[in-house]
C-alpha cells in the first residue's frame, strides 16, 4: 500500500492561528504585546513552547528596516531550536518571514525556542499568530529554577562571535548572544536570563576612537527603563526606545552589570574621568536596585580589558557604604588573550566567553546559594 504523503493545509478552513501570549508560550526577554502581535528588540529575547502536533509555523515580521531595507544589511537575526538543537537562523530582511518549523505526517511532541541572536540597536522582530493543524497543541515551557538579567555593552551582545577575522567590522550576521559569555553562565547555572546590551554603550561614554570627545548619547543608564535602545521602529510607528518596561514582568533574583570597557576608551587614564565613572556607576547602582528591590547585584568587569576594574569595584564599595545594601559583590573576569586570536573588531573569541562563564557562574552560584 502506498504510504500517503503528508501535506499542510493552507487554507483557515484546516488551520489554527494561535497567538504569542502566556497562555501558549513562554516569553523570554523584555517584550511589548501589540494587537496579535508580540514585539522585542533585545538580544536573547523570544518565546519558548512545547508542541504536539504535525504542523508549526511561526510567523516573524520585521520593522521598519525590514520594510524599507537597511544599506548595511543589519537585519535581525534569528535561531529556532527543536528539541534543542538549532534547526532554522535566519535573517528578517524581508517584512515578514512564515518559519515552517515542525511539517511531519506523525503526530509528536517538541520543545521549540526562537532566539533573537541580534541585539536591540539595529533592528525589532514581531511574532505574529502562529498556525497550527486542527488538533495540534502548544503549551509553555516552564520556567527554570532561577531567572538572571544581564547589563551590558558588545560584549554580553555576542558581538562578531561568528567572524574571526579581528579587521572586520560590526554585522548583525556575525552576532549570535547565545555564544557570549551571559547566554553560557545562564546554560551553567540551568537558568533563565534576560538581557539589556547594545553595542557600544556604557556608563558615562559610548566607545570613542577620540578620548578627547565624549559619546554622551550612548549610555545604557539613559534607557535602562525602556524595551530597549532601537533605531529600528514597529511598523505601528512606536519607537521601543521610547516604550517603557514594566519590571513586574519579570523579576531577576540576580542582576549582572558589565559596563566600562567602552568608557574606557573615554577615560583612558585621566584620573577625573575615572572619578565621574566611579560616581556615575554608583548612581546607576541605586537605579539598578530600585527597579529590582529582591535582585543580588554582581558587578563584573574585564574580558577586553581591566584598566576600570578597581573604579568598578570602588564604585561598589561606596554604594555599600552609603546605602547599608550589602547584596551587591564584584568580579573581575579573565581578560582574553590576543595571542590566541580575536573575532571582529578585537572582540572575544567564544572560548573566552566560556572562560568567563565558567567563573562568574560557580561566583553565583555560591554567592547565591543554588
Amino acid at each position: 500500500m502506498r504510504r500517503r504523503q503528508y501535506v499542510p493545509a493552507s487554507g483557515k478552513e484546516h488551520m489554527k492561528y494561535i497567538k504569542a501570549d502566556r497562555e501558549h508560550v513562554k516569553r523570554m526577554g523584555r517584550h511589548c504585546q501589540i494587537g496579535d502581535t508580540l514585539w522585542m528588540a533585545m538580544s536573547g529575547s523570544g518565546i519558548g513552547m512545547r508542541f504536539t502536533g504535525r504542523h508549526l509555523e511561526i510567523p516573524v515580521r520585521g520593522g521598519y528596516v525590514a520594510e524599507h531595507g537597511e544599506p548595511e544589511g543589519n537585519y535581525a537575526r534569528v535561531a529556532v531550536y527543536v528539541d534543542g538543537i538549532r534547526m532554522l537562523d535566519e535573517m528578517i530582511d524581508t517584512p515578514g518571514k512564515r518559519l515552517v518549523v515542525v511539517d511531519r505526517e506523525i503526530p509528536g511532541t517538541v520543545e521549540v525556542q526562537l532566539v533573537k541572536l541580534s541585539e536591540s540597536a539595529m533592528s525589532v522582530i514581531g511574532i505574529e499568530p502562529m498556525a497550527v493543524g486542527y488538533g495540534d497543541r502548544v503549551a509553555p515551557l516552564p520556567p527554570r529554577a532561577h531567572l538572571v538579567e544581564f547589563i551590558g555593552d558588545s560584549i554580553t551582545c555576542g558581538y562578531g562571535v561568528d567572524d574571526e577575522d579581528y579587521t572586520h567590522g560590526f554585522s548583525t550576521a556575525t552576532e549570535d548572544v547565545t555564544r557570549a559569555y551571559a547566554c553560557h553562565t545562564a546554560r551553567l547555572l540551568d537558568a533563565d536570563y534576560t538581557l539589556f546590551s547594545a553595542s557600544g554603550f556604557g556608563i558615562i561614554s559610548g566607545y570613542t576612537d577620540n578620548p578627547d570627545k565624549r559619546l554622551a548619547e550612548q549610555l545604557i543608564p539613559d534607557y535602562y527603563h525602556g524595551l530597549g535602545f532601537c533605531r529600528d521602529r514597529i511598523p505601528e510607528g512606536l519607537n521601543p526606545t521610547e516604550m517603557e518596561w514594566d519590571f513586574a514582568e519579570l523579576r531577576p533574583e540576580a542582576v549582572v552589570i558589565n559596563l566600562g570597557t567602552n568608557d574606557d576608551s573615554f577615560c583612558q587614564d585621566t584620573l577625573e574621568k575615572q572619578q565621574e565613572y566611579m560616581e556615575s556607576y554608583e548612581r546607576f547602582l541605586i537605579d539598578v536596585r530600585q527597579c529590582n528591590p529582591q535582585a543580588e547585584l554582581f558587578c563584573v568587569l574585564g574580558i577586553m580589558g581591566q584598566r576600570l576594574c578597581p573604579w568598578m569595584e570602588r564604585a561598589c564599595e561606596n554604594y555599600r557604604q552609603h546605602t547599608g545594601d550589602l547584596r551587591v559583590h564584584t568580579l573581575r573576569l579573565p581578560e582574553q588573550d590576543g595571542n590566541i586570536g580575536y573575532v571582529a573588531n578585537y572582540h572575544p573569541l567564544e572560548r573566552f566567553h566560556l572562560a568567563a562563564a565558567e567563573v562568574l557562574a560557580p561566583y553565583i552560584k555560591k554567592t547565591m546559594n543554588w
